[in-house]
């Protein structure tokens, strides 16, 4: 480090290290779907004067400024491709999404020892050479001579591959979820686009109307990282669904996610139609228009609710004593009390549960729903014990069963007013399918065990009569809940509700 280093070899070493380092899973990708080795060369060639023009850039420019900056990527690709490698994962847009949207208490369990020892010797070591080196920064000519040496290496590689253009498109997800730094550089930039469009006010939606003062009452259950494949009800060999297979006129249907991820996947649930624009979601369109709209949660990443009354996991444990909060039992506390003592004719409750939510399965449920045993820690322990895995997601689907089997019993005991249980989950999960793990791939390329959920109906004999579709995908809620609430809307689509008119 006391050593003068010039900018040029600076950059080099730099970017070659890169290369080696953080994009070795974009290069197995190349070489596993490329038709021809030579594109793989080119592909891991184009990415050395790439990155040595962006490092020689920024820290010409912006001095020690700059080299600090670059010092963060090189710590960020490491703490990355730890999770890329791991989890078998890609950062696009989505599970950066994610990771933005995720709380401190859900990050801690992928706080592991091979990530801390990942981070330091990949990351944080290399970080004291990159700021701490006395670099020699040369003049203008130089400047010019290498940043126009590197961009036309690069375009020269370029145009000896201009006839892959249909190859790259057709992989353009995950090789830009992979390439390291442009991934998540690219892709944060991309979501805090999304964020600023999606922090303005949301477009209103026409009036309603409500069609009587019958008294009803529907408890909507968002559902966490919940698969169909893991469901019994479904026909998965494990009991999962012990007290819900014997509910009577329980409606199962066949359902799909719109989206593999919590943020988008919720958003599909809440919203009338898909639509990168934010229309009036469906908690807030209904309290608008005079309908009793509670939120509980203990998750995170739902749009932005304006009026319901909205009530975490802490709020609810203040309110009722005794109520244990470490789990989403908490949501069902004072239920039947909320519903009964409502002088509103119409009552929503929106459940936005976390039962299922990774790594760290085994850590969702009370110790008396482990039922299947033993079961690892983490989804890190997977790879040496792929059935404990199962068996701690299992459990959380027993969990899961137990939750909607008593919101059933408690909507059972109300007599005053029509009531209806509607289930979906916001995506599904894989857990080591094709060696991949959790949820998150782009829904084009997604494997099914992440966007085929499950979804329950149950109702309160003589409510309505329900269609059977063959299959259903998240936007079919907004019109089936405002059925059930008697509300009469221009944007209630027919073709997307549940029930016979």
């Amino acid at each position: 480090m006391k050593k003068e280093i010039k900018l040029t070899t600076y950059s080099a070493i730099l970017s070659v290290v890169n290369l080696l380092a953080f994009n070795v899973p974009f290069l197995l990708f190349a070489w596993r779907n490329a038709d021809s080795t030579f594109l793989v060369i080119c592909l891991a060639l184009l990415l050395l004067p790439l990155n040595f023009f962006a490092c020689y850039l920024v820290c010409y420019l912006l001095r020690r400024i700059g080299r600090v900056l670059v010092a963060l990527c090189h710590c960020i690709s490491a703490i990355c491709t730890y999770y890329v490698i791991s989890y078998k994962t890609m950062m696009d847009a989505s599970m950066l999404s994610n990771f933005f949207n995720t709380r401190p208490e859900e990050a801690l369990p992928f706080i592991t020892f091979p990530f801390v020892a990942c981070v330091i010797i990949l990351g944080i070591l290399p970080m004291i050479w990159i700021i701490g080196a006395k670099v020699n920064y040369g003049t203008w000519k130089r400047f010019g001579a290498s940043i126009g040496a590197s961009l036309g290496i690069s375009l020269l590689i370029i145009l000896c591959n201009i006839n892959q253009t249909l190859w790259i498109g057709k992989h353009d997800t995950e090789l830009g979820g992979l390439v390291m730094p442009w991934s998540y550089i690219v892709n944060t930039a991309r979501i805090a686009g999304q964020h600023a469009s999606a922090n303005r006010e949301e477009t209103p939606l026409p009036d309603a109307t409500i069609l009587n003062d019958e008294k009803r009452a529907v408890v909507l259950v968002i559902g966490e990282s919940a698969r169909k494949a893991n469901c019994s009800l479904y026909g998965y060999g494990r009991e999962t669904n012990p007290l819900l297979s014997q509910v009577e006129d329980l409606h199962v249907l066949n359902a799909v996610s719109n989206a593999t991820y919590t943020t988008a996947g919720v958003k599909s649930i809440l919203e009338y139609k898909a639509s990168d624009e934010l229309f009036e979601i469906l908690p807030n369109y209904l309290y608008r228009h005079g309908v009793k709209v509670q939120w509980r949660t203990t998750n995170w990443g739902e749009p932005p609710i304006h009026g319901p009354e909205y009530l975490k996991r802490e709020d609810l444990a203040a309110m009722y004593e005794g109520v244990d909060d470490r789990y989403d039992g908490v949501l069902l506390a004072g239920l039947r009390e909320t519903i009964e003592g409502s002088p509103e004719d119409k009552v929503l409750i929106i459940l936005h549960t976390s039962t299922s939510h990774g790594p760290a399965y085994c850590n969702r449920y009370p110790s008396e729903f482990e039922i299947y045993t033993p079961v690892c820690d983490n989804v890190e322990q997977a790879a040496k014990a792929p059935q404990e895995l199962i068996n701690a997601y299992d459990n959380t689907m027993v969990y899961t069963d137990f939750l909607l089997n008593s919101i059933i019993d408690t909507l059972k005991g109300i007599t005053d007013r029509s009531c209806a249980m509607l289930y979906i989950s916001d995506h599904g999960e894989s857990l080591g399918e094709n060696n991949l793990y959790m949820h998150g791939v782009p829904v084009k390329v997604a494997p099914k065990e992440q966007y085929e959920i499950p979804c329950f109906l149950w109702l309160t004999p003589g409510y309505r009569e329900v269609k059977q579709p063959e299959l259903i995908d998240q936007h079919w809620v907004y019109s089936s809940v405002l059925d059930l609430l008697d509300v009469d809307s221009p944007v209630l689509d027919p073709e997307k509700d549940l029930f016979v008119h």
